[in-house]
């Protein structure tokens, strides 16, 4: 099929390539503007933007879909579909009818649960067990359209939104081509979401990555994993030269107790509201990602430190 492919970050690349190998004629891929990015904030192009070019595929970075002109030129590549992966614009009603068999969309949650920008890291914040990926016809909704596609994937404890990605873009990549065959060939059946259950991911902000050791283990621990490797939730830690930012991302809950906060051994079992965490990978500000021995050797936080 001729169709055009609409997505910005690493978790839209391997669909794309999918596509790709599938056989299917990219006629066109839109992507996010250059951004700034790195220490330099030098504008560069998103991770779909620049593994479009380099497989020579033409690429479009308009600042809104919704101006005459990028709706004409949508109208305009005689599209049989279009496939949108994490793009990050809304799409008005001329652009989802523009393609002959209509627009679909991989998201990253099993709908109506986690409708909206940041499904993969609200599931593991909200201690979801089984999250998955889906294809869906898109509507002038938020993500309300009818599921051609799904599978499910097993959260694990030590699941990180990294972690969780990766999966999840992966099955989704296998997913896509699947459902496309089925509906070029009249064969997609299409299931309405359910009108119960139906929760929202509001977008990641900085101002929630802040630890509260005052909540219960369970909760500060789905905080840190749900946040990992970005924003990354973090706290601060004393030393001799003021307090010390500390990125937490990745941890595991104990049954230990303690006044919230508080070191409770040499080893990052921090105690929080009810029972404690373990810190398994930390960062302090300027330096890499460490396991808890390395980072303890290089910053140690003995039993008794508090930390905010």
């Amino acid at each position: 099929m001729r169709i055009a492919f609409l997505g910005t970050p690493d978790f839209a690349v391997t669909c794309l390539a999918e596509l790709v190998a599938a056989g299917h004629e990219i006629a066109c891929v839109y992507s996010q503007p250059p951004a700034p990015r790195g220490r330099g904030h030098e504008l560069k192009p998103s991770p779909v933007h620049a593994f479009a070019e380099g497989l020579g595929l033409p690429v479009r970075t308009p600042v809104s879909m919704k101006t005459a002109e990028e709706i004409e030129a949508f109208q305009a590549l005689g599209l049989d579909a279009a496939v949108v992966v994490a793009f990050g614009q809304i799409l008005v009603k001329a652009v989802l009818d523009a393609p002959t068999h209509g627009c679909f969309n991989l998201h990253a949650s099993l709908l109506p649960r986690w409708r909206g920008a940041a499904p993969i890291q609200r599931a593991i914040m909200a201690g979801d067990q089984v999250t998955g990926v889906q294809v869906m016809r898109m509507s002038e909704g938020l993500d309300e359209g009818p599921i051609l596609m799904s599978e499910q994937v097993r959260i694990d404890k030590l699941e990180t939104a990294g972690s969780l990605h990766d999966k999840l873009a992966a099955v989704g990549a296998r997913l896509l081509p699947v459902a496309l065959a089925a509906v070029e060939r009249g064969g997609a059946i299409e299931t309405p979401q359910a009108e119960e259950g139906v929760t929202y991911a509001k977008k990641i902000k900085s101002a929630e990555a802040r630890i509260d050791w005052t909540r219960p283990a369970a909760e500060v621990d789905a905080h840190i994993r749900g946040l990992s490797p970005f924003p990354g939730a973090w706290f601060e830690a004393p030393s001799d030269k003021g307090p010390v930012r500390v990125k937490a991302l990745l941890s595991r809950q104990e049954d230990q107790d303690g006044a919230p906060g508080v070191a409770l051994d040499d080893s990052l079992l921090i105690a929080c509201g009810e029972g404690a965490v373990r810190l398994l990978k930390a960062q302090r500000e300027g330096k890499g990602v460490q396991d808890a021995e390395t980072f303890t050797r290089g910053f140690p936080i003995p039993a008794g430190t508090t930390l905010a």
